[in-house]
């Protein structure tokens, strides 16, 4: 395959959505910033009453002031304990999530826009509401004549967040109860593949002869997965260089310092220490320059299901069924080595990748293994190969058809009786349907 350079803010924007800090700091901030402006407007607008001597409105408006203050001041205290107890729950709910299906479904709330807005608004709502108690003025009844600022439009909004809140919360829970169902987390892993599968270069390059080795880069930072590469910056180097390098590892891959990381094919070697601050290495996977790894997720909550302690069958069924989903687009893609090419069309930088064979071993060679004893996961793995067969080329056949003979080899060692063994081989979309 062959593609673009991959935009600069690619990899910035897969950070941000990896922390869970970012969104509710800048909402903090953001809430100091629009009580600086609202408190400004209604020192404005009192001097502007008092001005035209306007006192009578102005005693109606610190009237609405004082009557807000309780709401105020009741938000202000309830709101951190409401924070405390919403998500100490919603942890337990993803603790849960994680123990039936998978630890990997914790990067989906992580990443979740409904849960950082969420937080973000009730922490904005807590902040603003302190604020806005600062700058009600001391004393009893006050003056309208020797007022100098009165929290109208301050009250207004926090109001508004306090409303805002409410309605976050519902949408939160429900968001979050659907995170411990199999059906929504499932359809979230696939969605988000299909999109990674996507972004990839989907024109076939040829094949390439980089030239002979050069020199080699090896990974000097901290042991981790690699997460991905900053493709921009390689390619840059590479064409100012005049040579072409390829990435050793694939994304994806555990690799620690002395790990072999590049290859530079022709012209001089290029500076090792600008090439390694390229690669991205992290704690965990993430889909970001990294398909495959959408069918190794699906792959780990069927084998849990297919578990003796779980032995759930329907959720190993489901999970196929997801997997048929990736691989009936994927069969249409070219497969392999990823070119990124300069402006000038020169292949700078080449990215290994799964092809066709290691994607459907990816989701077929363990789940296969332990579906032998379940006609309902062997009757659907039938069906599902038979479906991909129908959708591949003749090149691509030969995967599908080696995990169909050793699914039925596996079954027939598995099953004594015949009837029990056609039963078991026999396609059906829904396992037992």
């Amino acid at each position: 395959m062959s593609g673009k350079r991959e935009r600069g803010g690619g990899r910035l924007r897969e950070d941000l959505r990896d922390s869970f800090w970012f969104v509710p700091a800048a909402g903090l901030v953001a809430a100091f910033l629009v009580w600086l402006v609202l408190s400004e407007v209604d020192t404005r607008i009192v001097a502007y009453l008092q001005d035209e001597g306007a006192y009578e409105e102005l005693g109606d408006l610190l009237s609405f002031a004082e009557d807000t203050r309780t709401v105020v001041t009741t938000v202000s205290s309830a709101m951190m304990t409401f924070i405390g107890v919403v998500f100490s729950i919603s942890l337990v709910a993803v603790q849960m999530a994680s123990g039936q299906l998978t630890p990997r479904v914790v990067r989906i709330f992580v990443r979740s826009r409904i849960s950082k807005l969420t937080l973000t608004v009730f922490l904005a709502t807590f902040a603003f509401s302190l604020l806005v108690l600062t700058s009600y003025e001391g004393g009893g009844d006050p003056d309208p004549r020797r007022v100098t600022s009165v929290p109208l439009l301050q009250s207004l909004v926090t109001l508004a967040l306090v409303g805002l809140s409410l309605l976050l919360f519902v949408a939160y829970v429900s968001s979050t109860l659907r995170l411990m169902q199999v059906g929504p987390v499932l359809d979230h892993i696939a969605r988000e593949s299909l999109r990674e599968l996507e972004r990839q270069p989907v024109t076939s390059a040829g094949a390439l002869s980089p030239g002979p080795v050069t020199a080699h880069v090896e990974h000097r930072g901290r042991a981790g997965v690699l997460r991905g590469v900053r493709v921009g910056p390689l390619v840059r180097e590479a064409r100012r260089r005049g040579v072409v390098l390829r990435l050793v590892p694939r994304v994806g891959d555990f690799v620690v310092p002395g790990t072999p990381l590049l290859t530079v094919h022709g012209g001089s070697a290029a500076p090792s220490r600008a090439l390694r601050r390229a690669a991205v290495v992290g704690v965990e996977r993430t889909l970001h320059q990294d398909p495959a790894f959408g069918l190794r997720q699906l792959s780990d909550i069927a084998l849990r299901a297919l578990s003796p302690a779980v032995n759930d069958p329907t959720t190993a069924v489901q999970c196929v069924d997801r997997m048929v989903q990736l691989l009936s687009v994927a069969v249409r893609l070219p497969l392999g080595p990823v070119h990124h090419r300069d402006r000038a069309g020169q292949v700078r930088l080449v990215l290994e990748a799964p092809g066709w064979t290691d994607l459907v071993d990816l989701s077929f060679e363990e789940i296969r293994r332990c579906a032998a004893g379940s006609p309902q996961v062997s009757r659907r793995l039938v069906a599902a190969l038979d479906d991909l067969l129908v959708r591949a080329a003749e090149e691509r056949r030969r995967p599908l058809l080696r995990h169909r003979a050793l699914l039925v080899e596996a079954v027939e060692r598995t099953v004594p009786e015949a009837a029990g063994r056609v039963f078991a081989l026999r396609p059906d979309r829904q396992g037992i349907g």
